[in-house]
C-alpha cells in the first residue's frame, strides 16, 4: 500500500471533534431555567385563579346574607308579613297593603343601614390599609368626632335640625381631616404620625362635645345625644336619596382607585419605582375614604366600630395582606343591619339605637386586637 493511500484511508477513519462539554451544560441550564420560569408563571396564575375564586364565593356570600337580613328585618314588626311577601314586594309582584309597609316605611330604614354601613365599611377598609395599622379608622382617629362636634354645636347653639344637621356634620368631618392632614404634613405623611394626630384631635373635639352637652338645655341635649349614639329611627327616601346619590359617585371612584392602594400598601419606595406619585395618591383616597364617613355620618350619626371592624373581618374572608374594599362594605352593610335588628327585636318593647349595639359588638374586639398587638410586639 503507497504511503498516499494510506494517509486517505486515515483521514476518512478520523472521528470529527467532539461537541464542547459546556456548550451541553449550557443548553441544558437554558432548558431548566425556561421550565422553572413556565412553572413560576403556572403556579402564580393557579394562584391568582385560586384567589380571584375565593373572592367571588366571599362577595356572593355576603351580598346573600345582607339581603338575607334585610328580608328579615322587613318582615318582622307591629304587622308581621311573611318573607316571600317581603321578597315579592321587593321584585315589584305584591302591591297589597303589605307593599306599601314594606316599601314607605320599613325599606327606607333598612337601605339607609345598607349604606350606611356599606360607606362605614369600605372608609374603614381605606384608611386601614392606606396607613398600615389596624386602629387607623375614621371613628378611631377623629374624623366622626369631627362630625359629631359640629352636629352638636348646630343642634344645641343654632337650634338646627333635620337635613341642615347632615349638612353641618359632612363639613364638620371634611374640616376635621384638613387639619389632621396638615398637622400630620412632614414631607410627607406617615400612617403612625396621622393616627397619633388624629387620636390627639379626636380627645379635643370629644371635649368639645362635653362642654356643649353641659350647658344646653334639657331637650336640646337629649336631640343632640340621639344623634351621638347613632341611630336608624325616622329614616325616609329622604335620607335614601341623597345617601344614595352620593355613593354612587364615590364607590366607582373608590374601585378605580384600588390598584394604587394595592401599591400604596407595599411601601412607598415600591409605590414610586412603580410609577405612583405617592402623595398625591395617598391624598386622593384619604379625600375619598373622609368623604364616605362624612356622608354616612351625616345620615345616621356616628355609629361606632363598623368602619373599625369591617376591613379586618373582609381581610380574613378573602385573602390577608389585600385591601379588599368590596368585601369590606359588604361587610359593614351586613354588621350594620345586623345589628340593627338585634336593636329593634331582641329585646321585646325595647327599641335600642344601632349605634349601642354595635358599640357592644366593637368594644371587645378592640380589646382583643390592642391584646393581640402587644402579643406580637406591635403595640408599643
Amino acid at each position: 500500500m503507497s504511503t498516499s493511500s494510506m494517509s486517505t484511508s486515515a483521514a476518512t477513519v478520523r472521528p470529527g471533534p467532539a461537541p464542547a462539554s459546556g456548550d451541553m451544560s449550557a443548553a441544558a441550564r437554558a432548558r431548566s431555567a425556561a421550565e422553572l420560569d413556565a412553572a413560576a408563571r403556572a403556579a402564580v396564575v393557579r394562584a391568582r385563579r385560586v384567589r380571584d375564586a375565593r373572592q367571588v364565593g366571599v362577595i356572593l356570600t355576603l351580598a346573600a346574607l345582607c339581603f338575607c337580613v334585610l328580608c328579615v328585618s322587613l318582615s318582622l314588626g307591629e304587622v308581621k308579613i311573611p318573607v316571600l311577601d317581603v321578597v315579592r314586594t321587593l321584585i315589584g309582584a305584591d302591591e297589597g297593603g303589605d307593599g306599601y309597609i314594606v316599601t314607605s316605611i320599613r325599606l327606607p330604614r333598612a337601605l339607609t343601614g345598607v349604606l350606611a354601613g356599606a360607606a362605614f365599611g369600605m372608609s374603614g377598609a381605606i384608611f386601614q390599609a392606606l396607613l398600615r395599622n389596624p386602629l387607623a379608622s375614621p371613628d378611631v382617629i377623629g374624623i366622626t368626632d369631627g362630625a359629631s362636634a359640629a352636629a352638636v354645636i348646630a343642634i344645641v347653639g343654632f337650634g338646627l335640625g333635620g337635613y341642615p344637621v347632615s349638612v353641618v356634620a359632612f363639613v364638620g368631618a371634611l374640616v376635621t381631616a384638613t387639619i389632621m392632614y396638615l398637622l400630620a404634613w412632614r414631607r410627607g405623611v406617615t400612617g403612625y404620625r396621622l393616627v397619633l394626630i388624629g387620636i390627639a384631635v379626636g380627645a379635643m373635639l370629644s371635649s368639645v362635645i362635653s362642654y356643649v352637652m353641659t350647658i344646653s338645655k334639657v331637650y336640646e341635649a337629649r336631640q343632640a345625644l340621639g344623634w351621638l349614639t347613632g341611630s336608624l329611627n325616622a329614616k325616609s327616601w329622604d335620607t335614601v336619596r341623597p345617601l344614595g346619590l352620593a355613593l354612587a359617585v364615590l364607590v366607582p371612584l373608590v374601585l378605580l382607585s384600588g390598584r394604587r392602594l394595592a401599591v400604596l400598601r407595599a411601601g412607598d419606595d415600591v409605590a414610586r419605582a412603580l410609577g405612583v406619585t405617592v402623595e398625591r395618591s395617598r391624598l386622593a383616597l384619604l379625600l375619598l375614604g373622609v368623604a364616605l364617613t362624612a356622608v354616612a355620618t351625616a345620615a345616621v350619626g356616628p355609629v361606632a366600630f363598623v368602619a373599625f371592624t369591617s376591613g379586618p373581618i373582609a381581610r380574613r374572608l378573602v385573602v390577608d395582606g389585600e385591601a379588599a374594599i368590596l368585601p369590606a362594605a359588604l361587610v359593614g352593610a351586613l354588621v350594620m343591619t345586623t345589628s340593627d335588628l338585634i336593636g329593634q327585636h331582641a329585646i321585646p318593647s325595647i327599641d335600642f339605637p344601632v349605634g349601642v349595639v354595635t358599640a357592644i359588638i366593637g368594644a371587645p374586639y378592640l380589646l382583643w386586637l390592642l391584646a393581640a398587638t402587644n402579643r406580637t410586639g406591635r403595640g408599643g
